[in-house]
């Protein structure tokens, strides 16, 4: 793989990696409602199932459930399904749940504890299994196959997952911006609304988009 190569992986990645999704969604929230520090496990969650999506497509996984549909089908309503539990859980959380901005904020979250946080953002991106047949079908434009595959997946994989994370800090960081006004109770319900729509949203499109 040359540097022109791996440049145009980099515009790949940073483009799509920047298209607000669930992962992105996900983190913006949990910026909202537990701040920059906390909601770094959730983006460990979110990166930790990316890479292993990468792993199982590099290793056959993709080509299995194109195989396969009834898996594919089965693993997609799954994560369809539990996007929208999250998007019903975020429409009917309480307002008074909502953090207030100040120095208080992570004791009032106490309740999430970063491992939770981590299963939220692991289970989120792991939803999609389109995404395995996306890096199945991406990966390898970007692999010479003349030279040793196992270096170069591993440049791919750091190179993404560089990249993802770099989003991830700036959804987050806007999340917790966000989070300053939800101190107010109407606008705390407004932010619940909106996020619980945007969840059920993507679960709805998940279930009735086929590969």
């Amino acid at each position: 793989m040359n540097l022109h190569t791996w440049w145009l992986f980099v515009a790949t990645v940073f483009v799509v990696s920047a298209i607000p999704g669930p992962n992105m969604l996900l983190v913006m929230t949990h910026g909202a409602r537990h701040g920059l520090r906390r909601s770094s496990a959730t983006m460990a969650g979110c990166l930790s199932a990316l890479v292993l999506m990468l792993a199982v497509s590099a290793a056959g996984l993709g080509a299995v459930l194109e195989a396969w549909p009834a898996m594919f089908n089965a693993l997609r309503f799954a994560g369809a399904a539990y996007l929208i539990y999250l998007g019903v859980k975020a429409w009917r959380a309480r307002v008074d749940d909502a953090p207030a901005a100040d120095v208080d904020a992570v004791s009032q979250q106490a309740s999430a504890s970063r491992a939770a946080l981590f299963r939220n953002g692991f289970l989120v991106a792991g939803s999609n299994p389109k995404a395995i047949l996306f890096a199945a079908a991406l990966l390898p434009q970007f692999i010479n196959a003349a030279e040793p595959t196992l270096p170069q997946f591993g440049i791919l994989v750091v190179t993404f997952a560089v990249i993802e994370v770099s989003w991830y800090l700036v959804y987050a960081a806007f999340g917790t911006r966000i989070g300053a006004t939800l101190k107010s109770q109407s606008v705390a319900k407004v932010f619940n609304r909106l996020t619980g729509g945007l969840f059920v949203g993507f679960g709805a499109m998940m279930a009735l988009v086929r590969h």
